[in-house]
């Protein structure tokens, strides 16, 4: 019996990369994508390998059109495509709005939020016809708390990814396609350090009701459930996984 294929964006690393290892555990062969770090990449690679899936590693910037057709380049030759996580994202340094530049905003929000609907839209084309799919967007809580002070251009990217996530859901529910969002909260992964504060998660974490970090597996496995057959009536919202904040 051949094994269901997703697709994750930003999978060399922190939430991608646990989605990745979880997935193949719970049998999915995977396409996933990196930026710049091979290493990682295929340390993941190998990780899903070992739990049986096929698997292919592709660089890709998803800013650039080309970079998605050769995404999905390898998707088809793996063969259909029964999953995608749009996790794929960047951060700037922490910096005020007053100080943000038109250099830095066209950067963010062509990963964050263009890049990430042409994957989704590509995802899309190759799900309807066959009337099955899920698609889960990684957003973040940035997009309720506005991150004042020091990623509010972030902030706004993932507040555009989860009205996304509720239009597209809506367009393509009647085709059989689910799709949510699932928005992490402070969370133990590289992209605090990415944004010049690594121990920005740790400091924070007594804002938090639950008084602690997540983890990229607990972000996983909400992305996982949500992917699963025990989501079925799931759709066109986004999940926060943020120990309650």
């Amino acid at each position: 019996m051949s094994r269901p294929l997703c697709l994750i964006t930003g999978a060399s690393t922190g939430i991608g990369a646990a989605c990745a290892v979880l997935a193949a555990e719970r049998g999915y062969d995977l396409v996933l994508t990196y930026n710049s770090g091979l290493a990682g990449a295929q340390a993941i690679a190998a990780a899903c390998e070992a739990l049986g899936a096929r698997t292919q590693i592709v660089q890709a910037d998803v800013a650039r059109p080309e970079a998605i057709d050769t995404i999905f380049g390898a998707v088809d030759t793996l063969g259909p495509l029964d999953a995608l996580i749009n996790n794929a994202g960047i951060v700037g340094l922490a910096t005020r709005v007053a100080d943000l530049t038109h250099g830095r905003l066209r950067q963010m929000f062509d990963v964050n939020v263009i890049g990430a609907m042409l994957v989704a839209a590509a995802a899309v084309k190759r799900m309807e016809p066959r009337g099955q799919g899920v698609i889960i967007n990684i957003t973040s809580a940035a997009a309720r708390l506005g991150s004042a002070n020091q990623y509010v251009d972030y902030a706004a990217t993932k507040a555009a990814m989860d009205i996304f996530t509720k239009g597209l859901s809506d367009e393509v529910a009647p085709s059989g396609l689910r799709v949510m969002g699932v928005a992490p909260g402070l969370i133990e992964t590289e992209i605090h350090a990415k944004g010049g504060d690594p121990d920005r998660a740790a400091r924070l974490a007594g804002n938090v009701p639950m008084r602690r970090t997540g983890s990229a597996d607990e972000v996983a496995q909400a992305v996982l459930w949500l992917m699963s057959d025990q989501a079925g009536y799931v759709t066109g919202s986004t999940l926060d996984v943020t120990g309650g904040r």
